[in-house]
């Protein structure tokens, strides 16, 4: 499977999140993959390197074969356990470095707040950027203002890689993000909150790919969110 390649076929995005899950972080990845999620990321704020390195080893073997799996800053922890890439932020390592200790083939993707840090993490190398956050969110308290579904299509007009959507997406808004021009969202409350995480991963892959699908159908009707 060329992981590159699907990053343009992704739709949920799950970020893993120990403190809020119900049922583990383990279980919460197994749950989205079977439903058909093809892309997770393994943020852990809470554990020691080690214990970092035995459940990523764990969530990769998951992924394998069926879903992107990236770790969030730790690049450390993603060599160790030969992950398909990184998420990093704006105050993590350049990506410049990021590429040369992880090579060509692996993904990595940056999270970006406007156009102007979409074009550079673009210009840099990223392989997809982390529009954030769309909504005001209290999953990461120094996430800041969200800035609106609307202000996300005038970033996907002008980059060429995929846009990754985050913060307060929930059930009731996750369309007017896709119809904004996200190539994908994450919805970390909505998900691992959740008491039956594949059934809500299916729910959003669901509206998702339906919502896609509709604006195919019909362009002009989605011009405004």
């Amino acid at each position: 499977m060329d992981k590159k390649k699907l990053l343009g076929e992704i739709d949920l995005y799950l970020v893993t999140d120990s403190r809020l899950s119900k049922k583990g972080t383990l279980s919460d990845v197994r749950n989205a993959v079977e439903a058909g999620c093809r892309i997770v990321q393994y943020r852990e704020k809470n554990r020691g390197t080690k214990q970092m390195v035995e459940e990523a080893f764990l969530i990769r073997d998951i992924c394998r074969d069926k879903a992107i799996f990236l770790v969030n800053d730790r690049i450390d922890v993603a060599m160790a356990v030969d992950a398909d890439g990184v998420h990093i932020g704006q105050e993590d390592m350049p990506i410049a470095l990021a590429r040369q200790l992880l090579g060509n083939d692996k993904i990595i993707g940056l999270t970006v707040h406007d156009l102007r840090e979409a074009l550079k993490a673009e210009r840099e190398g990223a392989d997809y950027v982390g529009l954030s956050p769309i909504f005001c969110t209290s999953t990461k308290k120094d996430a800041g203002e969200g800035i609106g579904p609307e202000r996300i299509r005038e970033v996907k007009d002008a980059l060429v890689i995929p846009i990754v959507t985050i913060g307060g997406i929930n059930k009731e808004n996750c369309v007017s993000v896709v119809r904004g021009g996200a190539d994908s969202l994450v919805a970390i409350s909505a998900i691992v909150c959740s008491d039956d995480v594949k059934r809500e991963t299916e729910f959003f892959i669901e509206i998702i790919g339906r919502t896609k699908h509709a604006m195919a159908v019909y362009p002009d009707k989605d011009k405004k969110i």
